[in-house]
């Protein structure tokens, strides 16, 4: 007799929904490209790896089965099909196949045995407690500045670093650092991970879409693993040493100013909109009641703004900085004022915000005159 059980077609495409770009990822073994199906009486579970990350989801079931199923089954075409069905469907397993059944709909597709699929991490071992849409907001903080593949492999990751003192997360690609900070979160001991863009990218699905309150941080062997109560999200971890950056954040010399966010951003959009492709950098004039802006670009044209500069008692600065550079960074600041610190033209610009309960930094490096051309 055939083993079966029923879902709802949003219940499942949700599940499956999130192991789509793991199962796409070519890889060494074509077994990736599938989905883990393992059904009992009362759960549904699938896995997906590309051997660097790898998820496991679930969702209850009310099944009458004679015996627990494992196979699997090509996760891109299950999850078509399921996308093009509607309501409760039936599923019909037996040794070879996989067939579904919704209003009319009478389909089937092979299945391949479970031995195939490569081992899944187990013994997970939690450290930490974390509200899941807090995570997600210090990651969206910082995640934006991952390097996809630059040429220093130990930037193709955000550092993690934990200790009694709270969390860190930090992202820099060699012109611009940004870090965020949080107290609300401690650890007896201290721990530094680096994780690639990749699974910081793929967690955020993850979160976005689990509609979960809470969720735990954990280590699983060489991995760090992050579990709601349906869901574990696997990462392989960056080898790479990643670069001594507290130094480059020591603001001893530099004057505090504020300005308006919003008249920042528009200056620097209208920049953006006069680079034309070309790495050119604009120079910034802060003194004491305004900041002026300047950019020439020989093929399109030229630029000349004031824009007002607020607590700034320092002596006058003229430096030089790459306007997309500095919009990236701002983007995710909340703050209506934008508190920053300048030294001279040799020294970045650092930018602050302190929240309620996360202090945000971000530093861009100057751009020389010679670099411009």
């Amino acid at each position: 007799m055939e083993n079966q059980f029923k879902v709802q077609q949003k219940d499942l495409i949700t599940l499956l929904s999130s192991m789509q770009t793991i199962c796409s990822k070519k890889t060494t073994l074509d077994v990736t490209e599938f989905v883990l199906f393992n059904i009992t009486s009362k759960e549904l579970t699938l896995k997906a790896t590309d051997l660097e990350i790898s998820l496991r989801a679930s969702m209850e079931l009310n099944a009458n089965f004679i015996e627990q199923s494992t196979f699997l089954v090509n996760g891109k075409r299950i999850f078509e099909l399921v996308r093009e069905m509607d309501g409760e469907i039936e599923f019909y397993i037996n040794s070879t196949s996989l067939r579904l059944k919704s209003k009319g709909v009478d389909l089937s597709l092979n299945i391949r045995n479970a031995e195939d699929f490569p081992p899944f991490p187990e013994r997970i071992e939690n450290l930490m407690e974390i509200e899941a849409s807090f995570l997600l907001e210090l990651l969206s903080k910082v995640s934006f500045l991952i390097p996809q593949n630059h040429s220093n492999p130990a930037l193709n990751g955000m550092l993690l670093e934990v200790d009694e003192n709270g969390i860190a997360m930090v992202a820099t690609d060699g012109h611009c650092l940004t870090k965020i900070e949080t107290k609300r979160y401690t650890l007896g001991e201290n721990k530094r991970w680096l994780l690639p863009k990749r699974a910081i990218s793929e967690l955020k699905k993850v979160l976005e879409g689990s509609g979960i309150k809470n969720l735990f941080l954990g280590v699983c062997g060489k991995q760090l693993v992050f579990s709601g109560h349906n869901f574990n999200f696997f990462s392989k971890l960056l080898n790479d040493t990643f670069p001594q950056y507290k130094a480059v954040l020591n603001k001893e010399g530099f004057s505090p100013a504020i300005l308006a966010k919003d008249e920042m951003m528009k200056s620097l959009k209208r920049a953006n909109c006069l680079l034309a492709g070309h790495f050119l950098s604009t120079k910034f004039f802060f003194q004491p009641g305004k900041l002026d802006l300047s950019l020439q670009n020989k093929e399109v044209g030229t630029l000349e703004e004031s824009i007002l500069l607020n607590s700034f008692n320092g002596e006058i600065v003229e430096s030089r900085f790459y306007s997309p550079y500095l919009l990236n960074g701002l983007s995710v600041f909340p703050d209506k004022d934008i508190n920053f610190f300048i030294k001279n033209g040799n020294k970045p610009i650092i930018f602050e915000s302190l929240q309620n309960e996360y202090e945000l930094t971000y530093l861009v490096m100057p751009v020389s005159a010679t670099q411009t051309n």
